[in-house]
């Protein structure tokens, strides 16, 4: 099912200092962010004019909250929606899986790599930053080989702002269901996985693989796929478990499609995704 969220209007602001905005509830976070890649989608409101309005929470987790977000210029009707993922600070991160996704990732200073290496608290910070800073390198470089996954618009410190999949047509937005949430028929069934067979193999080609991937990251709006949450990203070959966890995206992806009736080959996946991964080397 959809994810409806409550109804929130974007309303007139209720602070009343000399420098708040006329509307929403802060200036846009624009100017002095990290801009994702170019050409921007038509969509991006780039304007130091414009405002943000809070919809509410999409979705909770351990590592970020993912809000949604309106972006407007006022009395302009350049209008934007977008989903908000706000990572949570090291004190309240939970960092008992990070080790393994962290191999292969390098840090320019040896203080912070022996500080995340101990994980003391400046170490806890320097990962949760690193986890924020992949997500949203990660989401460019995939975005600009033309891969399903949302555009990401701007990060600033912990939040990165990215497109809001589903339907904006409403009052408000319904965010698209998860796979897990859907129950395709058999053609249907078939063409999303060879869309997502195309997706790994295009990430393995490039030396990637998810690294967390399931149902539950894998959206479905208009019959198309859209993965999501990428911090964990793994660089199959610099990472010492790489093809650990590339076999296991693809067996958790297997999985859930013949469970659902569609007959497909875990060991081929596996064997093309390899085949793919290696051919550089």
């Amino acid at each position: 099912m959809p994810f409806h969220l409550p109804q929130k209007q974007a309303a007139f602001s209720t602070d009343t200092s000399p420098d708040a905005p006329p509307e929403g509830e802060r200036w846009s976070s624009w100017d002095g962010a990290t801009h994702g890649p170019k050409p921007r989608p038509g969509w991006v409101v780039t304007a130091l004019g414009a405002v943000d309005a809070d919809l509410g929470v999409l979705k909770t987790g351990k590592e970020a909250d993912v809000h949604v977000v309106r972006r407007w210029v006022p009395g302009s009707g350049t209008v934007s929606t977008m989903a908000a993922k706000r990572y949570r600070s090291g004190d309240h991160r939970l960092f008992h899986r990070d080790a393994g996704y962290l191999e292969g990732r390098r840090v320019r200073k040896s203080r912070e790599a022996r500080a995340m290496a101990r994980r003391t608290d400046f170490g806890k910070q320097v990962i949760a930053g690193q986890w924020a800073a992949a997500e949203f390198a990660a989401l460019g470089s995939l975005w600009e080989l033309g891969l399903p996954v949302p555009y990401p618009v701007q990060l600033d410190e912990s939040e990165m702002l990215m497109e809001f999949v589903g339907s904006t047509d409403g009052p408000t937005p319904v965010a698209a269901p998860r796979l897990v949430q859907t129950r395709p028929e058999p053609a249907l069934l078939r063409d999303l996985y060879e869309q997502l067979r195309s997706v790994m193999l295009t990430l393995a080609h490039h030396g990637w693989t998810h690294g967390d991937l399931s149902p539950y990251n894998v959206l479905v709006h208009d019959e198309r796929l859209v993965l999501i949450d990428w911090p964990q990203v793994v660089d199959v070959i610099g990472n010492p478990q790489g093809f650990e966890f590339l076999e296991r995206d693809a067996l958790t992806m297997v999985t859930w499609f013949a469970r659902r009736g569609l007959e497909v080959d875990a060991g081929e996946l596996v064997g093309d995704l390899v085949a793919e991964a290696t051919a550089r080397f």
